[in-house]
């Protein structure tokens, strides 16, 4: 490797005098074949005229080529690029020459009686030389140098075999990292790709040996030590396929880093492939009856609660792509409703939107809200949702969950333009364990309530993990993922649902649409993840590999966290829907208006008076099969 470097150093001094050389010869060369190899008395008579062009490209060539850097670059490396210089340079001498020698006619120096007439076809000619013998030269001295790489390269012992998917630039590059680096001991076997028209094609040398689909059968039949996924676009689909096809034939491989890796020479685990979240899902995005949505929202006032949260201003971006006359944006968090409006503007400067800051909680205030905007559709979306947060602060959760639900729901209840009210709940409620999820059971119970007194169509939509919303374990991972890890997981077999926030939304949506009133609306989200796998899928998705360039650390199971969660009891009947991934829960909830609604009072003076272990009992006793008070408190920074 040393002696190729030293190699590499020396090379424009000696390029420098192979120029002078072939400058001659050039010259010289062009005179023989414009003469068409005719007598020799002939190239004498000649003779004056060449050693004058001689002269003058001499002084014009090598001034030109250093001025245009071609003494100054590393050839060992020389592309298309270079190919481009080296054409400019040498026209642009051939240029000067020219009009040096045509500067010499016009002052009559080739005039005379020894001789007469200067042949020009012989610049043109030069010209032709020069660009074959100043490339050449450079280029074979690229070629001697990936020649000495590779016979130093069969010197080091046995190479990996290598497998790239990916036969596009990335993998070019790849490709041509391994040739001229023979010290990285890889030897590219073949390229996996899908496009049709690469197959049975190479690049440098290396074939394209397949498609995608192929790769379990090319490992075993080439014999792969090693597989590179050289896409650095490729959805998490593709980056999963690969890998687990790796693991299962005890394949080690690795994804590409990005450029801005390449140029500063190193990999760092704050700089990670961007993960599509819609990788992690292990399963199809949900999709949504957009007609039916759109003919439903579109020209209606629409209220959202919570519109700052990561659920709340989703839910605005898709209400107002159906164009509604209204959207009235109300938060608690000034902030955040400015950063929505912002948005808003520059996306929908058209629409009609009303931010407002206000707290679900004070009913006069929203009572006045509801009469100056008589909204049609309610989305309710504010509430408290961490749960460790919410076992700390029992108060604030009743507070906010429940006094809040039924502020909103009385308000719209007094409001004879609703003509739906939605309640964006959580699969905590579902025999609670926390209080949080205590709290939701009770704000569904209020709107069911409602829908039963009212006969008008409020319904709830429940769900699970929303993957990448604010405080949930997608963030957590991936400021784990930037430090260099680890990554923290409390249980290996600990299970969860999980969902994006647009499939959220597109729930909600759909739910408010398709309800007659009393449902509570549950997505199909498929099996249930691994916190652990989700965890390794991150990490992979990020261009790293778990154990070795991440660790992931078990930290235990948390007091009365379940090990599953579930969206329904099990002894309730859920029905279908006219949507494939939305079933209907109907008549779950056991207490009556008059009951609840004391209950309710009476949760809310105990928040009031800070009688939270109270509260606590209280919840166990009113919902099915809670509990909440045997559960100990959970750490601050649990996320699921």
């Amino acid at each position: 490797m040393k002696n190729w470097k030293k190699f590499g150093l020396v090379r424009n001094r000696h390029l420098f005098i192979g120029d002078l050389v072939l400058v001659v010869f050039s010259v010289l060369f062009s005179f023989v074949l414009r003469l068409e190899l005719g007598p020799l008395s002939l190239f004498i008579y000649y003779l004056p005229q060449a050693l004058w062009m001689v002269a003058i490209a001499l002084l014009i060539k090598l001034l030109v080529y250093s001025l245009f850097g071609l003494y100054r670059r590393l050839w060992v490396y020389a592309s298309i690029q270079e190919l481009k210089l080296i054409a400019v340079a040498v026209t642009v001498a051939s240029l000067l020459v020219t009009l040096g020698v045509a500067s010499l006619w016009w002052l009559d120096v080739f005039t005379g009686p020894v001789f007469h007439g200067f042949p020009r076809s012989a610049l043109v000619i030069d010209w032709m030389l020069s660009l074959l013998f100043v490339g050449g030269l450079r280029f074979v001295l690229r070629m001697f140098a990936e020649r000495y790489e590779a016979d130093s390269g069969q010197l080091v012992g046995g190479k990996l075999r290598v497998l790239i998917v990916g036969a596009g630039d990335a993998g070019n590059i790849v490709v041509r990292e391994m040739q001229k680096n023979p010290q990285l001991r890889l030897m590219p076997v073949g390229f996996l790709d899908d496009d049709p028209q690469k197959q049975k094609h190479q690049m440098h040398g290396v074939p394209v040996v397949g498609m995608l689909k192929d790769l379990a059968a090319v490992l075993a039949r080439k014999r792969i030590d090693e597989v590179i996924i050289a896409i650095p676009t490729a959805p998490g689909k593709v980056v999963r396929q690969v890998t687990d096809v790796c693991r299962e034939k005890g394949v080690h491989f690795r994804t590409m880093p990005g450029i801005y890796e390449l140029l500063d020479g190193k990999v760092s685990v704050s700089r990670l492939r961007k993960v599509d979240i819609t990788d992690l899902l292990r399963r199809e995005p949900v999709k949504i009856d957009e007609k039916l949505i759109g003919s439903q929202l579109g020209g209606r006032r629409v209220l959202v609660t919570g519109a700052g949260g990561s659920i709340g201003s989703e839910l605005c971006r898709q209400i107002a792509r159906w164009g509604p006359a209204e959207l009235v944006l109300l938060g608690h968090g000034e902030n955040s409703i400015f950063e929505v409006v912002l948005e808003f503007e520059e996306s929908y400067p058209s629409l009609p939107v009303y931010p407002l800051i206000a707290d679900v909680r004070d009913e006069l205030r929203f009572q006045s809200v509801m009469k100056k905007f008589n909204p049609q559709f309610v989305f309710h979306a504010a509430a408290h949702k961490h749960v460790p947060m919410m076992e700390t602060n029992v108060e604030e959760a009743v507070l906010n969950n429940v006094l809040g639900t039924r502020c909103v729901v009385d308000s719209c209840l007094a409001c004879d333009d609703v003509e739906r009210l939605v309640l964006i709940s959580t699969d905590k409620a579902v025999r609670p364990t926390s209080v949080m999820g205590g709290t939701k059971r009770i704000a569904e119970m209020l709107v069911l309530d409602a829908a039963d007194r009212s006969h008008r169509t409020f319904v709830v939509v429940r769900f699970g993990n929303v993957l990448g919303s604010r405080g949930s374990v997608v963030p957590l991972f991936e400021r784990q993922i930037a430090k260099g890890g680890p990554v923290t997981v409390t249980h290996p077999e600990m299970m969860r649902y999980f969902m994006t926030i647009p499939e959220a939304v597109h729930l909600v949506l759909q739910a408010s649409v398709m309800g007659k009133g009393g449902e509570t609306f549950i997505l199909d989200m498929g099996d249930q993840i691994r916190v652990l796998d989700l965890a390794e899928d991150l990490i992979r998705l990020s261009g790293l590999e778990p154990g070795r360039d991440i660790d992931i650390v078990f930290t235990g199971i948390r007091p009365g966290e379940k090990l599953c969660e579930t969206l329904w009891d099990v002894d309730k009947v859920y029905q279908p829907t006219p949507h494939p991934d939305i079933f209907v829960l109907n008549g779950e909830e056991p207490l009556d208006g008059a009951k609840l609604h004391q209950s309710v009072d009476e949760l809310v003076r105990l928040a009031r008076e800070g009688e939270a272990q109270t509260i606590i009992n209280m919840l166990d006793e009113l919902i099915p099969n809670a509990a909440i008070s045997s559960t100990p408190p959970m750490e601050l920074t649990a996320v699921i």
